[in-house]
């Protein structure tokens, strides 16, 4: 039986190569565009991606790298959030013109960006997307195109969660602010509020939940929308009570996130900018209704939250272990 056979955009970043990677242990062909294919490889080593040279900015490199695929994973993003504004949706439009060209089925990463405080606490997939902020415009863009593109045909998926962390690189708040990677945990700094609810989402789970979806390719409708639950932090600071937990130091502090250092950063550095303008996230509840998910798949995959704080931990040399794989659970 032929293999199907998907294109991953951003498959050196996080959400991509651990997509790329749950494909390759579903049986899947995986193609991946990259400026410098020789360099990106030696970045995903032991993976049998197939790497070819193009840039995600070129229409032209695109449609050829979707040629025979039936997915296009659309998970390119400009590291440390720079130029999103001029790059994001020009990226956006040739991975919908080249799934128009070759009949396949885009699967675009979402996350609450979309979202504004008239849509909390409790976001839904009809959930309204009234954003506060220039990223979370340029997010609702994106899945408006989407929509619009829909009516010529163009399948989609977007698989919307909370903030990323695992055994990958890529822009999260959990390598950015929690933990210092390459070093063994002596403190934990917790961008959170006490008491207000923040959403997680591991990268192992998000990528087995985006694999699962697409193998329902059958029934799925043409423009699609699903919420992952992900790992649930209530009370705010759970995420950084179980980096301590998992590091085994019961002693170490907890600090409180600098944001007067990022607000007074911001105009200087890019990424202190950016964190600094997604704080409402952290002073308001968000949590995402998974229950569409659910009915769908019959479960989420789930993998325990000590697990994959260990696995991620591991991954950023913040514990003397070696890099382990965690497995995601239904």
């Amino acid at each position: 039986m032929t293999r199907p056979t998907a294109l991953v955009l951003g498959a050196t970043g996080g959400i991509g190569g651990q997509v790329a990677r749950t494909l390759l242990q579903r049986g899947w062909r995986v193609r991946a565009l990259h400026r410098d294919p020789v360099a990106a490889a030696a970045r995903r080593p032991g993976l049998a991606i197939e790497w070819v040279g193009g840039d995600a900015m070129e229409a032209a490199d695109v449609s050829a790298a979707a040629r025979g695929a039936s997915v296009i994973v659309h998970a390119v993003n400009p590291p440390g959030y720079r130029d999103w504004h001029r790059v994001v949706l020009p990226m956006l439009d040739h991975t919908i013109a080249a799934a128009r060209t070759h009949g396949a089925r885009i699967v675009l990463p979402g996350n609450v960006y979309n979202h504004g405080p008239d849509a909390f606490p409790l976001l839904d997939e009809r959930s309204p997307q009234h954003p506060a902020t220039r990223k979370g415009r340029l997010r609702v863009e994106m899945e408006q195109r989407l929509v619009r593109a829909a009516a010529t045909g163009v399948r989609s998926l977007v698989v919307r969660c909370g903030d990323f962390f695992g055994p990958e690189p890529g822009n999260g708040w959990f390598a950015q602010a929690l933990v210092k990677p390459g070093r063994p945990v002596a403190s934990v700094t917790n961008p959170g509020t006490p008491g207000v609810g923040h959403a997680w989402a591991y990268l192992p789970d998000v990528a087995e939940t985006m694999v699962r979806l697409v193998e329902r390719e059958a029934d799925l409708g043409v423009c699609e929308t699903f919420n992952m639950s992900g790992h649930w932090d209530a009370d705010g600071d759970g995420m950084a009570r179980a980096i301590v937990r998992v590091a085994g130091r019961p002693g170490i502090p907890v600090r409180t996130a600098p944001w007067w250092l990022f607000r007074l950063m911001s105009p200087f550095v890019t990424v202190f900018r950016e964190m600094q303008e997604m704080r409402y996230l952290w002073q308001q509840a968000v949590q995402l209704d998974n229950r569409r998910l659910v009915a769908f798949l019959g479960a989420e995959p789930h993998t325990p939250l000590d697990e994959a704080v260990r696995t991620t931990l591991q991954a950023l040399g913040c514990l003397d272990e070696a890099p382990g794989t965690s497995v995601a659970r239904a």
